[in-house]
């Protein structure tokens, strides 16, 4: 039996472009702001106490951070406090947001998607990578699923290896 001098790299001479969509995490830090802090005896939000903090708080703290304000107590919180939050951290944090942690990567993620360049997937066979170390939210997949379909010859999920057909192009 003869053994074959040259390995062949077979899935880099396929033309496939694998894109990983971890590439569009951003690297500031997340936090989460909880309003309860703020609340009168954990139930209610006493207006001229916050109007009081609010005056008195080095926002500076959320310079290029991104925060998700939440409220982890069972109070009614009015919305304007919510607004003088925002309003406040907004010169500061790179973003600010009310949700969760994992509401915060879905809106990050999503403005990286809307934010991509999709003329550099024109006419490509694309295979966006499924696993990583860096947690992507399915509402990732989804959005960039969504934007490539109308560029691209076709779209795969998975590794250029071992991929499932997710779109293809019918010319």
């Amino acid at each position: 039996m003869e053994i074959q001098e040259n390995i062949v790299n077979k899935v880099a001479q396929s033309g496939l472009i694998s894109f990983d969509p971890a590439s569009l995490n951003t690297a500031a830090e997340r936090i989460v702001y909880d309003i309860k802090d703020n609340l009168f005896q954990g139930l209610l939000l006493r207006e001229k106490d916050f109007r009081e903090f609010i005056k008195q708080c080095d926002w500076s703290q959320y310079l290029g951070k991104h925060v998700a304000v939440i409220c982890s107590s069972d109070a009614i919180v009015p919305t304007w406090a919510y607004m003088l939050l925002a309003n406040k951290m907004q010169p500061f944090a790179a973003t600010v947001i009310f949700g969760s942690l994992e509401t915060l990567e879905t809106v990050l993620f999503d403005r990286a998607v809307q934010s991509l360049d999709m003329e550099q997937f024109r006419d490509q066979r694309v295979v966006i990578k499924g696993c990583g170390d860096i947690f992507v939210p399915v509402s990732a997949y989804s959005a960039l699923t969504s934007r490539l379909t109308t560029v691209v010859k076709s779209i795969m999920y998975g590794e250029p290896c071992s991929t499932v057909p997710v779109y293809k192009r019918k010319d």
